[in-house]
């Protein structure tokens, strides 16, 4: 059934199938064809006939013989040929004419019988509602005689109306038959669209990702490949959620347990009498301990969750008051550690606390992996923040993953960490159209790359776009 709805801009559309809109097509397509060349032929025939009734006319009129006005019996056979025809003439103020005038005269044949014109032809209605092809034509001569000779064009109607009547019937089966070409080569050239249609119905209802098959190189199989590209997409994305999922679980259970062995041994403790004071606090610590583990841990994956463009909270940064700020914070978590601190003027367009936390995980990773009394060199220089550590460095077969996350080399698993300060540093580069690399650092240890575009001055008066 054809459902007519209007959209929004006032037009009707069509909601059918492809194959009935391509039936359609081809079937309106063949019907217009046909119309023009039914009408170019009526019209040619018509024309020609008309053509031909015109000279047969013009060669009568011009061989009629002066007698002929002078005649007062019926006009000879040969002036009248084999249809219903009159026929006049007129010399002077004497005429003849054959039977009663089966129309009146009009302005044009008057101006021939007046001399103004040689010769008249058209097409006139007679008084019993049947058309004539009339000429009018002046000979010159001692008399001046004028023949006026008429013939009945219902023949020629009759040929026109089978004749069209005929072209109508062949444009209709022409149609129909279009019709029924157009649906058989619908249904076997959209064969390869429905059966991707249906695997991609089947990949919907099953979420089986693998890729569908694809046959030939036509606009098909580009939309078969395109499809198989877009599942490609979404099945890794699928793997990279299970794999979070996972991880987040697997990280979570290690404090979790961590708080619940706490908890039963100052339950039981209690139960017993208590616990020394110093080793209840031991345990509290231990327990605080565990829930800051936690938070850090939730505040990642919240950070890591947040995939949307920079949208808001944008802002000129001064990079260098960011840079000295997470330094002073970072000093204060690790107090053995040296800073060697050296910044240029640096102004980045972005989310000041995104940034902050990015420099913060560079920094705090780097004082983590540094020797006791060790050394982190920050450099900041043309947008570039380079910090280097003097600790064991990174395999060169780990540096494809650091950035992963929660991906944790060999060495770093007994050391605490969630795993994913290195993907938050990553997610704020990429966030801020920037870059985040490793390599490794002078002192034989780990050296962290973030550039961040900018300015070395602040813009003027600059204010967010709306």
């Amino acid at each position: 059934m054809t459902v007519l709805h209007p959209d929004t801009d006032g037009w009707w559309h069509y909601r059918r199938s492809l194959a009935s809109r391509v039936t359609l097509l081809t079937t309106i397509a063949v019907g217009v064809a046909v119309a023009f060349v039914a009408a170019g032929a009526y019209l040619t025939v018509r024309m020609q006939l008309q053509t031909t009734l015109d000279d047969s006319l013009s060669e009568r009129a011009a061989a009629a013989s002066p007698e002929l006005c002078s005649m007062r019996q019926d006009v000879p056979p040969e002036y009248l040929g084999t249809t219903d025809t009159w026929v006049a003439c007129i010399r002077g103020s004497f005429g003849f004419a054959r039977g009663t005038m089966p129309f009146d005269i009009g302005n044009a044949e008057v101006a021939v019988l007046r001399g103004d014109t040689h010769k008249s032809i058209r097409t006139v209605v007679g008084n019993d509602g049947t058309r004539w092809r009339v000429i009018a034509l002046h000979r010159d001569g001692d008399d001046g005689e004028t023949f006026i000779i008429a013939q009945s064009l219902t023949p020629t109607e009759r040929v026109l109306q089978k004749l069209g009547l005929v072209m109508l019937l062949f444009g209709i089966a022409g149609m129909i038959a279009a019709g029924m070409a157009g649906w058989g080569v619908a249904r076997n050239g959209l064969r390869p669209v429905r059966r991707l249609t249906s695997a991609v119905e089947e990949a919907a209802r099953t979420e089986d990702l693998r890729p569908l098959p694809v046959e030939g190189d036509d606009e098909v199989a580009r939309l078969a490949t395109a499809f198989n590209q877009m599942l490609a997409a979404i099945a890794a994305s699928r793997d990279r959620q299970r794999q979070l999922v996972a991880d987040a679980g697997h990280e979570l259970r290690t404090p979790l347990t961590s708080l619940r062995t706490n908890l039963d041994l100052l339950s039981q403790a209690d139960s017993a009498g208590g616990l020394p004071a110093e080793a209840r606090e031991e345990l509290l610590a231990d327990v605080r301990a565990q829930i800051e583990e936690m938070t850090t841990l939730i505040g990642d994956l919240m950070e890591l969750s947040r995939d949307e463009p920079l949208t808001h909270v944008v802002e000129e940064i001064d990079l260098v008051e960011i840079v000295e700020r997470t330094v002073a914070r970072v000093r204060r978590r690790a107090p053995g550690v040296t800073f060697d601190v050296s910044t240029e003027p640096w102004y980045v367009v972005g989310e000041e606390a995104g940034v902050e936390r990015a420099i913060t995980n560079l920094l705090d990773n780097a004082a983590k992996w540094s020797p006791p009394q060790g050394t982190v060199t920050v450099r900041l220089e043309d947008g570039v923040l380079v910090v280097d550590d003097e600790g064991t460095g990174i395999a060169e077969a780990d540096r494809p993953h650091v950035f992963d996350r929660f991906y944790r080399s060999q060495e770093s698993r007994s050391m605490p960490g969630s795993g994913l300060g290195l993907s938050i540093v990553r997610q704020v580069a990429e966030r801020h159209s920037g870059t985040v690399e490793v390599g490794v650092s002078p002192a034989g240890g780990a050296r962290m790359t973030l550039w961040l575009p900018g300015s070395t001055a602040p813009v003027p008066d600059w204010t967010p776009a709306p």
